[in-house]
């Protein structure tokens, strides 16, 4: 009965820990990476003319930005306190219309029906309790308020995303697991579960569209990202500098199938995610 607890607990920690400030030092890097995810969300609201929107673990902020700049206001939320602080500095030297708040998206008493719409790139795979998350962020929103999400589909159609703890296992064998009912970066692969959390957090017209996009990052950049995020990420700093290098000499050669000349280039194969929020039901 406690496990969501403990679950909420773990995510403050990371994200306020080493993988948050990782995210903090790599954003740009990042950024560039999931460019086109950033686009897509952003037109996807932009076509709804929403005025007031509200993106749920928005990191350093990207997606806040690029939405303010098209859609008007934009309000970013996340765990984490140096990625907060950072966005807010990006978002202060660009001028743009968004602010921030640190706070878990599953509990923080938004107003009721203050956003016309609801974003978030990989940032709502991570509750402990995800329908408790859905009904909190429905109440954020105004009737037929919008829902526009992208998200992992599985570990076997990304395998970018576990090549390094798939060659660092001889190292370092207690690599945390990915569990799909747990939270975590897969968390949403099931597009049945997904269906089942939105409808029972009181969404309606849920529609999940594969979406498969190229994504890039400079080949200089490569060992910094696979030794700073993901589960490799955490075990690292708890190892000696030659277990490091031993690990750091056996992971990069196994990135190597996506190396072209300069950048590494890799499929994301992930769901957008769309839904709007049922009308309240009269008492």
């Amino acid at each position: 009965m406690n496990a969501p607890r403990r679950n909420d607990d773990d995510q403050t920690a990371r994200w306020n820990g080493p993988a948050g400030h990782a995210w903090v030092d790599l954003h740009e890097v990042l950024d560039g990476m999931f460019r086109p995810f950033e686009e897509l969300l952003v037109e996807a609201v932009a076509a709804r003319h929403a005025g007031s929107v509200l993106d749920v673990g928005c990191g350093t902020g990207a997606v806040t930005r690029a939405v303010a700049r098209r859609a008007g206001h934009c309000v970013g939320i996340d765990l984490s306190e140096p990625m907060i602080d950072a966005a807010r500095v990006y978002a202060e030297r660009e001028g743009v219309p968004a602010s921030f708040v640190r706070g878990d998206a599953q509990e923080y008493a938004f107003e009721p029906a203050g956003f016309d719409a609801v974003v978030s790139r990989f940032g709502v795979m991570f509750f402990g309790d995800p329908v408790r998350a859905f009904t909190n962020l429905r109440g954020a929103v105004k009737d037929e308020g919008a829902l526009r999400l992208v998200v992992w589909r599985g570990p076997e159609e990304n395998p970018f995303m576990t090549t390094a703890e798939r060659a660092a296992a001889p190292f370092v064998p207690d690599l945390p697991p990915r569990r799909p009912d747990q939270p975590g970066q897969f968390a949403f692969a099931d597009p049945q579960r997904v269906r089942r959390i939105l409808a029972e957090s009181g969404w309606a017209g849920i529609d999940l569209r594969p979406v498969d996009a190229v994504c890039t990052l400079p080949e200089r950049e490569l060992v910094r990202y696979f030794t700073r995020l993901g589960p490799l990420g955490t075990v690292l700093p708890g190892v000696d500098e030659a277990t490091r290098a031993r690990i750091v000499d056996a992971v990069r050669p196994a990135f190597e199938p996506f190396v072209q000349g300069p950048d590494v280039r890799f499929t994301a194969a992930c769901w957008a995610v769309s839904a709007q929020a049922a009308p309240a039901k009269l008492s």
